[in-house]
């Protein structure tokens, strides 16, 4: 299995889903994909006239917001997903992490219903995604996620797709607008790893939402245990391209 992660970028780019959808076709893997949607949940709280801030990266999610969260996020950002996949051919099925077998707590009590996901090493790993699979069918999971209690929660998209890939000790690709993480001079770097990233990132060459995407990813892939790949989506075809994160 692999989990696909998607920048929310692309629910802006029905050219690059469409062309993404359309490899996927081709794939003899089994894909699971894992998206946020932050900007267009940032325009329902706007509309909604209820003002968002964020801290250190997360966006501060009173229970009075969620709603809209809710509603940006597995409702409008994950059907703008299925109708590019049917669109494409494809059977698309929307989640939320609790179907993937995804349970979540509050992160801190500052930040409201940010979730933090749980993965457990004991508990068996659920069947539903497997059966989805089996049937020819694409789950689309949304970064909300639930509670014991059945409390809802706003999740880091980044930190949810992990969170999918850990319990099903799946391969990770994290999908972006850019094809590769690129060097000093423009070009693609094939594999970075703690040493280069740090290097690269002191002299200015990986900054401002790459330095992000790049530790994002090295945290991915610490947690996981294996490589995390980065790059567009023509990485799907295209195991060599895109930028391999290691420890």
């Amino acid at each position: 299995m692999k989990v696909v992660k998607l920048g929310g970028s692309l629910l802006e780019q029905p050219e690059k889903l469409n062309a993404l959808f359309q490899s996927l076709k081709q794939h003899e893997d089994e894909i699971v994909l894992v998206h946020g949607g932050g900007s267009l949940v940032q325009q329902w709280l706007s509309t909604a006239g209820l003002h968002s801030e964020k801290q250190s990266g997360l966006r501060v999610s009173p229970e009075p917001h969620m709603s809209y969260i809710v509603g940006g996020l597995a409702g409008a950002a994950n059907k703008i997903l299925m109708k590019q996949a049917i669109a494409s051919g494809l059977k698309p099925i929307g989640l939320t992490l609790y179907e993937a077998g995804v349970n979540c707590v509050r992160q801190s009590e500052s930040l409201g219903q940010v979730g933090l996901c749980q993965v457990s090493s004991t508990e068996p790993v659920p069947a539903l995604l497997a059966d989805l699979l089996m049937h020819g069918y694409l789950p689309i999971i949304s970064s909300i996620g639930f509670g014991e209690n059945g409390e809802w929660f706003n999740v880091n998209a980044d930190d949810a797709a992990v969170a999918v890939a850990a319990t099903y000790n799946a391969d990770l690709l994290l999908i972006t607008d850019v094809e590769a993480v690129l060097d000093g001079s423009g070009s693609p770097l094939s594999h970075l790893n703690s040493e280069s990233i740090q290097q690269l990132t002191q002299a200015g060459v990986i900054k401002d939402g790459m330095e992000v995407k790049v530790r994002g990813a090295l945290s991915a892939a610490k947690r996981l245990r294996r490589c995390v790949r980065i790059g567009s989506w023509n990485v799907m075809n295209n195991p060599f391209s895109g930028t391999q994160i290691s420890e």
